[in-house]
């Protein structure tokens, strides 16, 4: 099996059996069945992974879920950009075209390779993705390439988030600090946690 289904099996398994009674029943939101043809669709061209109905409401959910050794992290992450590909058109990822209204981030309490033994989330956020790429567009948060490990508070107002680079060359990331969102702008940025706060 390669990486990439490696990490869809794990995504997809952590959805359906932890993320959905866990996270999504709390928020009376109910997953909608879409044709897979459009799923795909709207995941490559708009990074939109689930949509889910509360009442009258239409919620999309760009997902991200990491095994326990990611526990002591206090922040989630948005792919940046994939420079070595190949394609030209693929350099840009799903920062740039992310139009997902929420982002799900969760740490489950066991490794990838003991997923069917997890019973929960370490943590977990629901981050108001609107909020967060407003705050991109104002520079109140801004990307840095400054070689650092984590974000840090600027001028008391705003976040500086590095740029990571994963080790295997396949794409760069930018992490941001969930407990700085709630700091700075208070707790509508993340509409639903555990553990991070």
């Amino acid at each position: 099996m390669s990486k990439y289904q490696n990490d869809r099996a794990f995504t997809d398994y952590v959805h359906k059996n932890l993320a959905l009674p866990l996270i999504y029943k709390s928020l009376q939101w109910t997953e909608v069945q879409l044709r897979k043809d459009y799923a795909k669709y709207i995941d490559m061209m708009n990074g939109i992974d689930y949509v889910f109905r509360k009442g009258d409401n239409i919620m999309s959910v760009q997902e991200r879920f990491r095994e326990e050794q990611y526990k002591d992290y206090s922040d989630f992450t948005i792919r940046y950009r994939r420079d070595e590909n190949k394609v030209e058109e693929r350099h840009k990822s799903e920062y740039y075209k992310m139009k997902a209204h929420y982002f799900t981030y969760g740490i489950i309490d066991r490794s990838k390779s003991e997923v069917k033994n997890a019973s929960g989330f370490l943590k977990y956020a629901v981050i108001d993705l609107k909020k967060v790429y407003d705050k991109l567009d104002s520079k109140a948060i801004f990307i840095s390439d400054n070689k650092k490990n984590k974000c840090e508070i600027i001028d008391g107002n705003r976040i500086e988030c590095p740029v990571k680079y994963n080790t295997d060359g396949s794409s760069s990331f930018f992490p941001i600090d969930i407990s700085y969102l709630v700091k700075l702008w208070g707790n509508d940025m993340v509409i639903a946690q555990k553990g991070f706060l």
